[in-house]
């Protein structure tokens, strides 16, 4: 496994780091506790040192569940998590006032529920599930969040910016509060490279990727007729005629695995995110051993060459899948 830096923090995460909304089981129905365990402790076999979870995820659940499998286990294992909106709504609408969202006292007990559900003193990472920039300035959010770093409830502050709104943050970081971004990457979604990434790499804020195969899609495995159990998140997502789009957009990158740089597709997605310096690690949900280890297999540092990665930005999709 290869570590890198988080931004400014000191920390030195592994590249492959470890997602944990399906964990949670409450969107994602195609898992279970015993399979996510083991699936946590071969991660952390394997090198894995940053898991990424919510209050949210399964109402707490898979925060529990983190904390009882860290604490089987003798590495330093850095966790972060996030703290929900008080009007639950994803993303955060513009024009929404801050206190509707996250209020002081919002903030300081979503933490101290977050750490009771770890079992744990502090969390390495806290961060915002949703953001609107224009409360960059307001005192609120500031004054909750250095009042956890002064009592050692939390190391570092983020925030887990909005679906497709990778800019939505940036005025926030100026502040000097906020020492991560996690943001969506991957071969469809470019558009972090904008002007996120040139942002991060100049002000040393560290890189949290999400969703490397778009909830699925850059798998492969998505067809028209496939299928997702009741109730699951991807029944949404891929709604409608939208499979049909997946396949179309897929299919072509299937030819770009005759480049052997890659022999699956997951393996190419991984990689195309890896390849950028900028991120810090990338957050794979993994809920199966067999998932865990062949994307770990891809920390390898070896990076994709400059021919295939400039084919690969020509696969930029511009899309909202989340609405």
């Amino acid at each position: 496994m290869i570590y890198r830096d988080l931004g400014r923090t000191g920390l030195k995460v592994s590249e492959i780091g470890y997602g944990t909304w399906g964990a949670g089981g409450n969107m994602w129905l195609d898992g279970d506790d015993k399979e996510v365990v083991k699936s946590l402790h071969r991660a952390f076999d394997l090198g894995v040192n940053f898991v990424d979870t919510a209050l949210v995820y399964g109402n707490g659940h898979s925060e529990e569940l983190i904390g009882k499998v860290i604490k089987e286990r003798k590495e330093a294992i850095y966790v972060a998590t996030k703290i929900p909106p008080l009007n639950g709504r994803w993303p955060a609408p513009k024009g929404i006032p801050l206190r509707e969202a996250f209020t002081f006292d919002h903030i300081i007990k979503s933490t101290e529920r977050s750490l009771r559900n770890l079992k744990m003193d502090y969390v390495d990472l806290q961060q915002f599930h949703v953001w609107q920039d224009d409360w960059a300035r307001e005192p609120e959010w500031q004054d909750a969040l250095l009042k956890l770093k002064s009592e050692g409830k939390i190391r570092f502050a983020g925030i887990s910016i909005n679906d497709h709104q990778p800019e939505n943050g940036i005025k926030a970081a100026r502040t000097g509060i906020i020492d991560t971004f996690q943001v969506i990457y991957n071969i469809f979604d470019q558009s972090p490279e904008d002007k996120l990434f040139p942002f991060c790499k100049a002000n040393n804020i560290g890189v949290i990727a999400r969703v490397p195969f778009d909830e699925g899609a850059l798998t492969g495995k998505i067809s028209v007729d496939t299928s997702f159990p009741e109730g699951d998140f991807r029944n949404r997502y891929f709604r409608g005629d939208r499979k049909r789009e997946v396949v179309e957009h897929v299919e072509p990158l299937k030819s770009l695995l005759e480049h052997g740089e890659a022999s699956t597709l997951t393996e190419l997605a991984l990689r195309f995110v890896l390849s950028n310096d900028v991120v810090s690690t990338v957050i794979p949900g993994m809920r199966r051993i067999k998932h865990v280890e062949e994307n770990c297999a891809v920390s390898d540092g070896r990076g994709l060459s400059p021919l295939l990665l400039a084919e690969l930005r020509r696969h930029r999709w511009d899309k909202d899948f989340y609405h």
